[in-house]
């Protein structure tokens, strides 16, 4: 892969920059710049923590995908809320991972969006076509894929300059206060289980600004939560709920409860999405109301 470094992005440590062009995690890209992988202007990048510059070239070695593996699957059912000839906006529903990875290489919403549009192919990282952000597979909600490569340069330099609304409904066990705020604390792997996240002062940068909506009391107490991404790691909602408190319902990996009020999974959905359009200027906002589950979810409590 090699791409040029937009403005947007200069400044930037190249294994940022790296990542978010790829789509790959901050460890994945820590690998291929010890091995060499990485290239700014043509020479092997040494230290991650590199600052690039804008117009540079940089240049990645991805291990080459297997056709089979980005196939299109046209069995897997989209919400389509918005198409054109350079962005799709999808309400993913809950279950579904966005693209191919360890443990699921087949049946993703990159490889349903393929089967329909297939110029998506190429577009970005070959291995995550078209992919400038990621849903975990238990949140449902809206998500932009860029379909041309102008619309991949500009959604990335949008998310990197913070242009991009992402706001959430949340379900959390009891009632935060103040009821309204902002959780700002770093976000990084886990020392204890590299597969979770934690707050920690090796961490990215990460803020979450929370708004109580609604407070229940029976049958237990929780409140339903608006929570708007000014950054986005890994987890992040998820990771700064527990930490001040109150873990998203439904979700034992960071709330540690056995009792769910009804959730099967994390209460936790990507109600809107706002960006300018990467081509055109135009400012584009998209609502998605809660899915069945959640409503329901919400329909037992007092």
């Amino acid at each position: 892969m090699k791409e040029t470094i937009p403005e947007p992005l200069a400044g930037e440590r190249v294994d940022r920059v790296v990542a978010m062009l790829t789509g790959l995690a901050r460890s994945e890209v820590a690998e291929l710049v010890a091995t060499g992988a990485v290239r700014l202007a043509g020479r092997p990048v040494h230290v991650r923590s590199e600052r690039v510059r804008a117009g540079t070239e940089v240049e990645v070695e991805l291990a080459e995908t297997s056709d089979d593996t980005l196939s299109g699957a046209p069995e897997v059912p989209l919400a389509i809320v918005h198409v054109d000839e350079h962005v799709v906006v999808v309400d993913k529903q809950a279950g579904l991972v966005v693209h191919p990875g360890a443990g699921n290489a087949t049946g993703t919403l990159v490889q349903a969006l393929l089967a329909r549009f297939p110029d998506l192919a190429g577009v970005g990282s070959a291995q995550r076509p078209g992919v400038v952000h990621r849903l975990d597979k238990g949140t449902s909600g809206l998500l932009v894929v860029a379909r041309s490569e102008p619309a991949y340069q500009g959604l990335v330099a949008q998310l990197a300059d913070r242009r991009v609304e992402r706001r959430y409904q949340a379900l959390v066990w009891g009632w935060p206060e103040p009821g309204r705020g902002v959780v700002d604390a770093p976000v990084g792997r886990s020392r204890r289980s590299p597969t979770r996240m934690a707050v920690s002062s090796r961490g990215r940068e990460a803020r979450t600004a929370y708004e109580v909506r609604r407070r229940f009391s029976e049958p237990a107490e929780s409140a339903l939560v608006a929570c708007t991404l000014e950054t986005g790691r890994t987890h992040q909602i998820r990771v700064h709920l527990a930490a001040i408190g109150h873990p998203v319902v439904g979700d034992p990996r960071y709330g540690g409860r056995s009792q769910r009020l009804g959730a099967t999974r994390p209460f936790l959905h990507a109600e809107r999405l706002a960006f300018d359009h990467p081509v055109t200027g135009e400012r584009l906002v998209f609502e998605a109301a809660l899915p069945a589950d959640l409503e329901q979810v919400l329909a037992g409590l007092r």
